[in-house]
């Protein structure tokens, strides 16, 4: 149980700092912005790990994972984002 609050808490900083490096209104809320950081930590570890950019417990696994949240953001921000007036 302990594993799966951790990567709440870990989505929950990583969507945080992707929501910093990329500001700007989204078509969800906090809940939604967890979930993205989460995923976005699952796929960029997966990622950096499968390409050996990186080990467990490295720094550069928490960046990958910012990478990856600020990728899902894009991709959520146009597909559901509101259509801008002409």
């Amino acid at each position: 149980m302990f594993g799966l609050i951790g990567w709440a808490f870990f989505g929950l900083l990583v969507g945080a700092v992707a929501k910093l490096v990329m500001p700007g209104k989204d078509p969800g809320g906090c809940i939604v912005t967890i979930l993205l950081g989460i995923a976005g930590a699952v796929v960029g570890g997966y990622l950096g790990r499968v390409f050996g950019w990186y080990g467990p417990n490295e720094w550069a696994g928490f960046f990958m994972a910012v990478l990856g949240a600020v990728i899902l953001l894009v991709i959520y921000r146009v597909i559901f984002g509101k259509p801008k007036p002409e």
